[in-house]
């Protein structure tokens, strides 16, 4: 059986495409999620995506499950041991930032409301070719501004946008890959919940 057409850049590394197909582009609205998602995706700054993705698990062990309450507890001497720890991504910027992140995030009850508000309108196109898909656009510099205005830190436009592709804000699914109408079709369910709250 033929392997179905992927958007080129997951090439064949069995993590690339375990991602691609099972949760980049797929609507994720789950605070914990959403808060996981951003860390990686700052976690990302000047390396590639399958450095973050090969140490994720590790450093999913080792941050508390991303658990915004309890990094928000963490503390200097917590980010010195992180940093003897060759399983995750030993930048203490970015440590830093994950836990002043997770403060920021754990006080708001509307975080992943918050989030998604800064969502463009649902595009139901695929995008031809990969060097169509945009680096940033209005919405990522939007959130952007938002997020550093209320102090978060490692979310330039570049990385929220990122962030919006994984967390299916938007689909970037290139016309012809096999994951593109699905996830188009849970973006319109998404929507529907949204605008319908409860099911109604």
């Amino acid at each position: 059986m033929a392997e179905p057409q992927r958007c080129a850049w997951c090439g064949e590394d069995p993590l690339y495409i375990e991602y691609h197909d099972k949760e980049w582009g797929v609507p994720e609205k789950d605070p914990q999620q959403l808060f996981e998602r951003l860390v990686l995706e700052g976690m990302q700054a000047g390396l590639s995506w399958l450095t973050v993705l090969k140490k994720r698990a590790h450093m999913r062990e080792v941050f508390f499950a991303f658990d915004m309450c309890k990094l928000a507890q963490a503390d200097a001497t917590q980010v010195d041991q992180w940093l003897a720890d060759a399983g995750i991504i030993r930048h203490r910027g970015k440590l830093q930032a994950m836990l002043n992140n997770a403060r920021l995030s754990v006080v708001r009850t509307d975080f992943a409301d918050w989030l998604w508000s800064f969502a463009p309108p649902l595009n139901l196109e695929a995008v031809a070719r990969a060097d169509q898909v945009p680096a940033y656009t209005a919405a990522s510099i939007a959130m952007s501004k938002a997020l550093k205005k209320a102090g978060y830190q490692f979310v330039g436009p570049r990385i929220c946008y990122a962030f919006m592709q994984s967390v299916g804000m938007v689909n970037d699914h290139i016309e012809g890959c096999w994951r593109h109408a699905p996830c188009r079709t849970l973006a319109m369910q998404t929507n529907i919940e949204a605008d319908c709250p409860g099911g109604q």
